[in-house]
This record gives structure tokens, sequence and C-alpha cells, in this order.
């Protein structure tokens, strides 16, 4: 019984840990918001909100390349944190200045905003492309 209270059944592996944070993260982001992104450009449609002041079409260009391209990167666990340090920048910005930091309106932003800092400094762990 005392097995089963303490979850010992469960392997004790960060590194399983990492790949289950990888692919929840990547491909989440990839399917839920980057592949939409991606498909509004491909039809022409580029109207995007320009957060820092680099223009309308350059920010959503950079936002579709860190969700589609960063995020398959870091499913297979290929430059892993440099991936990470641009989801989370995009995410930060996200957060920080498209929701002025209120969690009402950014929690989700937030939670990838934290879920990429935590690959970033940990990386992508020994089940990765990195690791090979």
């Amino acid at each position: 019984m005392q097995k089963i209270l303490r979850l010992e059944f469960i392997a004790n592996s960060p590194d399983l840990g990492l790949l289950v944070l990888r692919l929840l993260l990547g491909v989440s982001m990839l399917w839920l918001h980057g592949w939409e992104k991606l498909m509004a450009l491909f039809a022409g449609k580029t109207s995007f909100p320009n957060p820092i002041g680099l223009g309308s079409t350059p920010s959503f260009l950079l936002v579709i390349f860190a969700e589609v391209v960063c995020s398959v990167l870091i499913v297979f666990g290929v430059f892993t944190r440099l991936a990470a340090a641009v989801l989370a920048f995009a995410m930060g910005v996200a957060f920080f200045v498209v929701n002025g930091a209120a969690l009402a309106k950014g929690e989700l932003a937030w939670l990838y905003f934290g879920g990429y800092l935590v690959l970033f400094a940990a990386g992508a762990g020994k089940f990765s492309v990195d690791k090979k």
C-alpha cells in the first residue's frame, strides 16, 4: 500500500518528464496556434497586432516562425534551448504586452511562457535529437 501511496511504481525520470513537457508544449502550440496562423498566411490574411513596433506583417511572420518552426524543433528536441528562448519571448510579449500581464486574459500565454522557460533552463533531456 505504501508503494502505491508514494507512487513508486512510476519511473523517476527527469528526462521522461522533459520529453512529456516538450511534446505537450510543442504539439499544442503548433496545433492550436501556429497552424491556424500559417493557414491564414497562405490565404493571404496577414492582419496581426504590432505589439513591439516591428510592423504588423513582420510581427506576424515572426510569430509564425516561433509557433510553427520552433514548436517542431521542440517536439524533436533539436536546438531546444534556442527554440524555447524564441517561444518564451513570444509568449512573454503575448502575456506582458498584449494582455497587460492580466492573468484573466493571458493565462494560457503565462503557462506557455513558464513551460518554455523550464525547457530553456533544463534543455531537452536525453530523449531528444540534441542528445544523439
